[in-house]
């Protein structure tokens, strides 16, 4: 299972490295999970410099693709150099977009006219671009998720899971990272926002209560 977190220049680091830690966490030996940029290096907005483990191109080939926000989408989705490494497919990938990534995405023509959430900030770029954007936190259509808001990455991140490997694995990862006093109540809330945007077969899965384990 090959799974890319698409990062650039002037990246949001919550929506890469929240992805990153919850994914690795799982200690899945048959998950590659790499941040993807378009260089050697990429500078956060808050000026951390994090080295690519794969390149855009290899994103094509990956089993589920998440595409973070930045302080420099706007300029990105108009750079062709960079745009036209990006091949994705949502029938055969998982596809998660983070805030000002839904602009991305819609940009890439993956989000097929559907409505999708954005943070505030970019909201009015998504609509530019055609796209209704939705007053909550995550939607999905069928392999293609959109979220808004930083701390919405922990729900993005849970749907991929969930899509992944069942909801039941999601609601693990959720309940472990969620805080100490808060964790029914935060799974509760984010096995709403995912569930309904999940497959039957997945959503309807049993759900054990997860243990908080190291």
């Amino acid at each position: 299972m090959k799974i890319a977190i698409l990062t650039f220049q002037g990246f949001n680091e919550i929506d890469s490295l929240v992805a990153y830690r919850m994914l690795h966490w799982l200690q899945k030996p048959d998950w590659e999970i790499t941040v993807c940029c378009p260089e050697a290096e990429v500078t956060s907005m808050g000026g951390l410099t994090i080295r690519a483990q794969s390149a855009l191109e290899d994103a094509s080939d990956a089993d589920a693709v998440m595409i973070g926000s930045g302080s420099m989408t706007r300029q990105i989705v108009e750079d062709e150099s960079i745009m036209s490494r990006i091949k994705l497919n949502p029938a055969r990938q998982v596809i998660a977009a983070q805030c000002s990534g839904t602009l991305m995405a819609a940009k890439l023509g993956l989000l097929g006219g559907v409505p999708a959430c954005t943070d505030s900030a970019t909201k009015e770029w998504v609509r530019e671009a055609g796209v209704e954007v939705l007053n909550q936190p995550l939607v999905a259509h069928g392999n293609v998720a959109t979220a808004g808001g930083c701390l919405g990455s922990a729900y993005l991140t849970g749907w991929t899971i969930a899509m992944l490997d069942g909801i039941e694995t999601a609601s693990t990862a959720l309940y472990y990272f969620a805080p100490v006093g808060e964790k029914d109540g935060f799974l509760k809330r984010a096995q709403q926002n995912i569930t309904p945007y999940l497959p039957e077969r997945i959503s309807a899965s049993p759900q054990r209560k997860p243990v908080d384990a190291a």
